[in-house]
């Protein structure tokens, strides 16, 4: 495989993953919009947490399909770590209000 067709197929699954993202976020959301005063606080605080994770990212994606061939290598490890922490904080939110 390329180089190209790597960071390519990295980066479609990155795109995937924040479509996943945006699905749980409006799904949230809508529970926000339908809870009680006590959870709608607690419903909209992660959800805005949640936007700018997502804007991260975002950024992310953004900087890695701009990256030179010879920069994305090091661009994508550096995204690793970033990553993981927004897949953690959605997970959690996700089990957090999965029930609420």
């Amino acid at each position: 495989m390329s180089l190209k067709e790597t960071k390519d197929a990295y980066i479609g699954k990155l795109k995937l993953q924040l479509d996943e993202w945006s699905a749980d976020l409006d799904a949230i959301e809508a529970k926000a919009r339908q809870a009680d005063v006590e959870f709608k606080e607690k419903y909209q605080a992660k959800a805005e947490e949640l936007r700018y994770q997502k804007t991260l990212a975002q950024g992310r994606i953004n900087a890695l399909q701009e990256a030179a061939d010879d920069a994305w290598e090091e661009l994508r490890n550096g995204s690793e770590s970033i990553w993981g922490t927004v897949r953690q904080t959605f997970a959690d939110a996700k089990a957090k209000f999965a029930n609420k």
